[in-house]
Order: structure tokens, then C-alpha cells, then sequence
């Protein structure tokens, strides 16, 4: 792992290796460099060609050593590619696969540069909370022009190599090599073309534009309506700016101190976190990833309803064939119907093309009949969420299915050991809970049950890539990892409104924190009468659980949300306004009198903190219990399921940044207010030994 080096003929080519993506890892540098410095030194070599092994160029940083001094250990990025810069024979950079951040910083640092078609060039750095930090705010602007590197350094969204090489004036690409024919060659009979011509440093090429105080305001604006909890994009302008202001040496100055000054704050932190945290998921500890997968060619669902359809709507979108089993047709009429409609939606809007939506639509078949649905490879059920229902669906499969099926449950609360237990293959049973609407949302918890095989985890989570989800690993209680800390969320909610908030009031405090939706426009999206028929269960198998009563006084007025047009708040026919109903603030008032309590002024950040650290204290508990593997799979669940901010890295990363002494302090006040619930507030064992040892989650 490192860089190769090889003669062809009078030219050195240094060949990137460090798989999968050629990562600039400390070894890939230090090939690099003595690369170079052999070919310098051997009078036979008239030009250097870099590129990568595989299917990429460079994909940048290597993940594997950040935060680690190999990181940064000489020759770190910038040293290399001054290297490169100041060679005394030609060096070009043959692009032959993906291209992306210090990858890119590095091919700028060479004096040409030859491109397959299709490469995806991309500055990404922004996605993780920072500015390029190896050249690229400076350099880019001045082989694109300042607006097309504005644009792509604040998106950091992947652009083509062709679609680059077209633009007017651009000298980021020399030559796009004809696809089929070797841009390694081309690469190499360009630099003998060029050995004896000056070489072209990008950092000496002239950048101008014609109103930059104009666009630049423009461009600030324009960032601080998108990304308003995010420094980095606005920081990308200004490094831009000084590209075009200041001299190369200082722009440099100024790029590298703000890539340093962004990469403290718990913006930048949170995104990493999240970045990490995302590939972390994919990972079981006790299931190696050569595990070898079951083969998934055709799926079925149990249940044409608004879940079963989006599931449904997953694999047809990935291209593999589905079968809808219902009991009466017309509930399968209208699960079809509903799945068209979702789809002539997305084609009306010009995100899909006619001649997919007919390739997707050829793959979907329906069935009354579970023989129908015998040669499946995975079969999900999405029935109601009732354990008698679960019993007669999982008992008919086990029935049915042939020997190595998959039988997987969408239930979002129940006890999945019972429902494999209804089978006599419960190794082959797990539990796969989308999130409503499940062609959207990005979530996928993947509930292990305690027979479910190794080999059954490894496909499904490879399904899950397939589909495009994020997949959780979660053990088996009530609620998993994301409905077992939703419920002390909403509880803490109750009790809010119990001693002096309004429903709005809540839900702005949390909205202003960054949450996509507050608790109680959250409910009454998902349906009020869902917590309601929890809190019944609970109600008997928990009575020393406590839960404000406002919620089933609701929900005994029937106003079950947006479905019933009335809930927590009031809703006109065919919008989602949330219009706050005085119907609603009389009933807490008149609960609150009921209970003797006087209402009291109450603060936004109580408000935040009382429902964000339900959720920590919830999660602790989860880690310690082994329900979820590691903090940061609680953070992806609720990053990608449950709407918390992005730019706070999810509850357990969010206490971390806090700090978990002050987490406790605070937890305890909360515990002392005798309005609030005392025991909720006793803390999870794992978090007072976290902070007792200046430790954190994540």
C-alpha cells in the first residue's frame, strides 16, 4: 500500500495504491515523494505521469488516519504537491478514475493533466464542515474561473470531467482521452511533448472577474439562506474572495488558517462524526465482512398499505422484483394505484424519465396467494402492528417459503424473538423497520433478533446499501434504539405543557435548535392515536410509569393529528399548516387547574435540554444494555430517521460536545423540580461513569 513506480519507456509513471479509493495516506506521500526524486534523478526519465490504481485516481484523505499524526507527518499534502509544482521535468497528472478533494489538490499541483470521460471531480470538504486546505480555494478558481469553483467548492457535489473540459476558457483538463483508449499513454506521450517546454504552475496563472464585490455579496446571501448552521460555505466564499484579492501565497495563508480554525468548531465536528458514523454503521463487531451473503433476487411484501407500498417502491427503484400480497383485492387496487400516483408525481416533476417509471412498474406483480410468493429470497411483512396479526402472517411463511428465505418483520415496537419464535427456522428471522414514507426516508433499523443468522445480517445490510438506506443494528426491546428514546422525548414533552408551555412553544424551541419537526407537529404527523395505544400497553405493563395526561385527553377528543384534520393543532382541509387551536390550550389549562398547578415562565434552552437529554439518558442506557453497538449508531438513527440536526452530530454526540459533566449537573436540577419526574432524571450508570472519568460517548 503506497505508490508504485515503473519506467515506460523515457517516462516514470508513479502509480497511486492505496485501495479503495487511493486514499493520501502517509505511505501513498511518502511513495509519491521518492517517486519523484528517483525520476529527477535518472537522466534516462524526460517526464513524470501520476495516477491511480483501480477504478480511482484519488478520493483524498485517507479516513483511516484522520486525527491521527500520520496525518499530517511530512511530506503532509501541501509539501507533496509544492514538490511536484517546482519539479524541474514536465509532471501530469493521467486521471483515470474518481478525483476528489486532496485528490484534486493534487492533480492541480501538476503541470498537466489528462482525464478519462465520466471521472467525477469533486471538492468535498464542505460535506464534513470545512474549506479545501491543500490549495483548492485558490487554485480551482484559476483553471475554472472564479463562479464555476465558487460553485462547486460550496457544493462539493461531484461534477464530470467531460462537462468540465467543455466549459469556455478552462485549463483544469489539457485532454479528455477518447473512452477505450489508455489515458496512462496519452498522459506519457504528452509529457515527451512538453519535456522541453516551460512547465505551467496553476498557482502562477491570472484570475480577474468583472464585478467580484458584486458577486460575492450575491454569493454570501445566496449561502446564508442555504446553509445557515454551517460556517464552512460562507467560508468558502471568503477563501475564494482572497484567491482573487490577494496575492497565491497569502490566498494559501488564509485558506490553511481557516481550514484549522473550522475544523474545532461543533459544526465540523458533528459532521465528521456523522460522516464516520455513517460507515461505522455498516460494521457488526461479531459478523466479519466476508461473511458470505444469501442471494436476494426477488422480494415480496405482506401488506399493500402506505408502508408496504414504500417498501415495495425501494426495490423497484433498485431494480429488483417485487410481489404485494394482500387478502382482498381492492386493499391491493389501491396500494398499486397509490404506488403509480407516488411515481407519475415524481415524473411529472422531471425526476424520472417515462422509460424508467415502465422498467419499475414491469417489476411489481401482486398476488392474493402466498404460493405465489414461495420462491421469494426475502419476504417483509408489513401488517398492522398487533402480535396476534404477526403470529398468523409469520406462522402461514414459515408454512410457505422455501428452505433459506429470508422472513423479515417492518414491526417498529414489538418483541421480534416472539414473532421467530412463531417459526421453526428463527435463525433465518430479523427484523427490518423502515420509516414512514419508506421510499423516503433514510433510515433502516435492523432489529437482531437473538436466533437471527450472521449470514441473514450480512445480506440484509447489503440489501440496505442496495436500496440506499442507512443501516442501523439494533437488539430486541421495546421500541428498539429510535421508539424506545422517541417515548421519553414525548413524555418529557407532557410534562411541559403540564407546568406552563403550549404546544407551539415547545415545538418552536426545538425547531430553533435545529430539528426538523417539534414533538407535537411530529405527533401529529405520525398519528397521535400510535402513543395513544402505547401508553395503554404501558399503562398495565408499567403503571409506575408516569406520562402527562394531555395526550390522552387529546386523543379522547379524537383529534388524532393531521389524518383527522385536528391535534395538537388545528389543520385546513388540504394544507399542513400547523395553526395553533385554542381548543387545545383551554384543555391543558383546564388540566392544569384540575392538577393545582400554576404555570410558570419557562426558557427555550430547558425546554431543548429537557427533551434532548431524554434522549442521551435513553441511549446511554441502550449502549450499556448492547442494544445498539456504539453511540454513534444511536446519532445515525436519529440523524437519519428522527430529524435532528445535522450540525449537532445526534443526541449522545451532541452530550459529548457539551460536555458530560455539565450534562449530569444539568440532569440534576431537572430531577429537582418537583413538577418534573425524579426518577426520569436518575441517570444511566454508563454516563456517570463516562463523566467520572473525563470520557465521552463517541
Amino acid at each position: 500500500m503506497g505508490a508504485k513506480y515503473e519506467l515506460r519507456g523515457q517516462v516514470a509513471v508513479i502509480t497511486l495504491d492505496n485501495p479503495p479509493v487511493n486514499g493520501l495516506g502517509y505511505d501513498t506521500r511518502t511513495g509519491v515523494a521518492a517517486g519523484v526524486e528517483q525520476a529527477v534523478a535518472d537522466a534516462a526519465v524526460l517526464a513524470i505521469v501520476i495516477t491511480g490504481s483501480g477504478r480511482a485516481f484519488s478520493g483524498g484523505a485517507d479516513i483511516k488516519e484522520f486525527g491521527s499524526p500520520k496525518a499530517i507527518a511530512e511530506p503532509n499534502l501541501l509539501s507533496l504537491i509544492r514538490l511536484l509544482e517546482d519539479c524541474p521535468k514536465p509532471v501530469v497528472a493521467a486521471i483515470n478514475g474518481l478525483c476528489m478533494g486532496g485528490g484534486l489538490e493534487l492533480a492541480l499541483g501538476c503541470h498537466w493533466r489528462v482525464a478519462a470521460p465520466g471521472v467525477d471531480v469533486a471538492l468535498p470538504e464542505v460535506k464534513i464542515g470545512l474549506i479545501p486546505g491543500a490549495g483548492g480555494t485558490q487554485r480551482l478558481p484559476r483553471v475554472l474561473g472564479v463562479e464555476t469553483a465558487l460553485n462547486m467548492i460550496v457544493g462539493g457535489d461531484p461534477v464530470k470531467s467531460e462537462l468540465l473540459a467543455g466549459l469556455p476558457g478552462q485549463r483544469l483538463f489539457d485532454l479528455i482521452v477518447p473512452a477505450g483508449q489508455g489515458v496512462v499513454d496519452a498522459a506519457c506521450a504528452l509529457g515527451v511533448a512538453k519535456a522541453n517546454e516551460p512547465r505551467v504552475r496553476v498557482r502562477d496563472l491570472k484570475l480577474s472577474h468583472p464585478n467580484p464585490d458584486g458577486y460575492f455579496q450575491f454569493a454570501r446571501n445566496t449561502v446564508k439562506a442555504m446553509a445557515k448552521n454551517f460556517p464552512a460555505p460562507a467560508k468558502c466564499v471568503d477563501a475564494v474572495e482572497m484567491a482573487l484579492k490577494l496575492s497565491f501565497d497569502q490566498g494559501m495563508t488564509y485558506e490553511r488558517e481557516t481550514f484549522m480554525a473550522l475544523m474545532l468548531t461543533p459544526e465540523c465536528k458533528a459532521l465528521r462524526h456523522a460522516f464516520f458514523g455513517e460507515r461505522a454503521a455498516s460494521k457488526i463487531a461479531d459478523v466479519p465482512e466476508d461473511t458470505p451473503q444469501r442471494a436476494i433476487a426477488k422480494v415480496a411484501v405482506i401488506g399493500a398499505g402506505t408502508m408496504g407500498g414504500g417498501i415495495s417502491m425501494n426495490f423497484l427503484n433498485a431494480g429488483i422484483p417485487v410481489t404485494i400480497l394482500e387478502t382482498k383485492q381492492d386493499a391491493l387496487d389501491r396500494g398499486v394505484a397509490t404506488i403509480l400516483r407516488n411515481y407519475e408525481a415524481q415524473v411529472k416533476k422531471g425526476k424520472l424519465k417515462q422509460d424508467k417509471l415502465d422498467a419499475r412498474l414491469a417489476l411489481l406483480s401482486t398476488t392474493l396467494n402466498y404460493a405465489d410468493i414461495a420462491d421469494a429470497d426475502l419476504v417483509i411483512e408489513a401488517v398492522f402492528e398487533e402480535m396476534g396479526v404477526k403470529e398468523a402472517v409469520f406462522k402461514t411463511l414459515d408454512e410457505v417459503m422455501k428452505p433459506g428465505a429470508i422472513l423479515a418483520s417492518n414491526t417498529s415496537t414489538l418483541d421480534l424473538d416472539q414473532i421467530a419464535g412463531f417459526t421453526r427456522r428463527p435463525q433465518d428471522v430479523v427484523g427490518l423497520h423502515f420509516f414512514s414514507p419508506a421510499n423516503v426516508m433514510k433510515l433502516l433499523e435492523v432489529v437482531r433478533g437473538k436466533a437471527t443468522a450472521k449470514d441473514v445480517l450480512a445480506t440484509v445490510m447489503a440489501v440496505a446499501k442496495k436500496i440506499r438506506k442507512t443501516a442501523v443494528v439494533s437488539g430486541v426491546c421495546d421500541g428498539f434504539i429510535g421508539n424506545r428514546m422517541i417515548e421519553q422525548y414525548s413524555r418529557q414533552a407532557g410534562f411541559l405543557l403540564e407546568e406552563g408551555c403550549t404546544p407551539a412553544q415547545v415545538d418552536k424551541a426545538a425547531e430553533k435548535f435545529g430539528f426538523a419537526m417539534g414533538p407535537f407537529r411530529m405527533g401529529d404527523l405520525a398519528g397521535n392515536d400510535i402513543g395513544w395505544a402505547i401508553r395503554k400497553r404501558r399503562y398495565v405493563e408499567k403503571p409506575h410509569m408516569r406520562y402527562s395526561k394531555t395526550a390522552d385527553l387529546l386523543c379522547e377528543m379524537g383529534r388524532y393529528g393531521q389524518k383527522t384534520g385536528a391535534g395538537w393543532y388545528d389543520y385546513q382541509p388540504g394544507k399542513r399548516d400547523a395553526l395553533p387551536s385554542p381548543v387545545v390550550v383551554k384543555m391543558i389549562e383546564d388540566h392544569r387547574a384540575a392538577l393545582g398547578v400554576s404555570p410558570r415562565r419557562i426558557s427555550d434552552e430547558e425546554i431543548v435540554h429537557r427533551l434532548v437529554y431524554s434522549l442521551v439518558n435513553e441511549g446511554a442506557k441502550i449502549l450499556e444494555e448492547g442494544i445498539a453497538g456504539k453511540a454513534s449508531d444511536i446519532d445515525m438513527v436519529y440523524l437519519t430517521g428522527y430529524g435532528f440536526p445535522l450540525h449537532r452530530g445526534g443526541p449522545m454526540c451532541y452530550a459529548d460536545n457539551q460536555g458530560l459533566f455539565n450534562v449530569l449537573q444539568t440532569m440534576k436540577k431537572f430531577a429537582a423540580n418537583p413538577l418534573d419526574d425524579a426518577s426520569f432524571w436518575q441517570p444511566a450508570p454508563l454516563l456517570v461513569r463516562l463523566a467520572a472519568s473525563g470520557k465521552t460517548f463517541t
